[in-house]
């Protein structure tokens, strides 16, 4: 991953597990199944996600499919199953593992985009590279880059309060993006806009994703919005019903 510099490949504290990935995809998951208590939320869920491909994951509210995103982020953990990035079973990896993965080749965009309200927009995009050890001129310059390549690039001394919800959003998707992830996961990246602005949304997040090759998971329930994906998954009752 890389904004103003290039930054060092992932070496996880643990030796990697190995796993076979079928068709050589770049995220793949087989056999999930997680549970909130005795409540099921996914049931035997498999999928491959491939390098470059913008995969729209459909489906009713309850139906499993942020369940299934958070699981392929690595923020939850399968009860049985596995999901495997290139030849790595993230699943069975620590916390840290996984945690140092988010950093470095996963970017996630919520649906509220979660913005630091005591930061300003530029501090807010180059938070993720300061974390990661990134020097704060170097962060600012990657992160003024991102902003500019929303368009909110006038925004950049605002704090999010002071901001309208796509403006909030477009923000928060240059955060996503500025360590220049391999995988975007993007849970209802529009569910909080209205049909403008998240229009203006998904046509900058395709077009950059588009432009870094960066793959992207797209959760929606909407169908403009899934229409954006090269394929759509359908979840329902925790399994994956059907594809189109």
């Amino acid at each position: 991953m890389n904004e103003s510099q290039t930054l060092a490949p992932h070496h996880s504290d643990q030796t990697p597990h190995e796993s076979s990935n079928p068709n050589d995809a770049v995220l793949s998951a087989r056999g999930l199944v997680y549970s909130f208590g005795r409540t099921p939320a996914l049931r035997g869920a498999s999928m491959n996600l491939e390098r470059g491909e913008i995969l729209a994951v459909t489906g009713p509210s309850g139906s499993g499919k942020s369940t299934l995103m958070l699981c392929l982020a690595g923020i939850l953990q399968p009860d049985a199953g596995e999901v495997a990035f290139g030849s790595r079973v993230i699943s069975e990896e620590s916390e840290s593992a996984r945690s140092q993965l988010r950093r470095k080749e996963f970017g996630v965009l919520f649906q509220f985009g979660q913005l630091v309200p005591e930061l300003t927009a530029i501090e807010n995009v180059a938070l993720p590279l300061m974390l990661d050890g990134v020097k704060r001129a170097s962060a600012r310059t990657a992160a003024a880059t991102w902003l500019e390549r929303f368009g909110v690039g006038d925004l950049a001394e605002v704090r999010p309060t002071e901001m309208s919800g796509g403006q909030g959003q477009r923000v928060a998707t240059a955060r996503a993006l500025v360590a220049e992830p391999k995988i975007l996961f993007a849970d209802e990246p529009t569910g909080a806009l209205d049909a403008l602005s998240g229009e203006q949304v998904m046509t900058q997040l395709v077009r950059v994703a588009r432009d870094s090759g960066t793959s992207v998971v797209l959760i929606t329930h909407d169908a403009r919005i899934a229409a954006y994906g090269d394929r759509e998954l359908i979840v329902r009752d925790g399994l994956i019903e059907g594809e189109s």
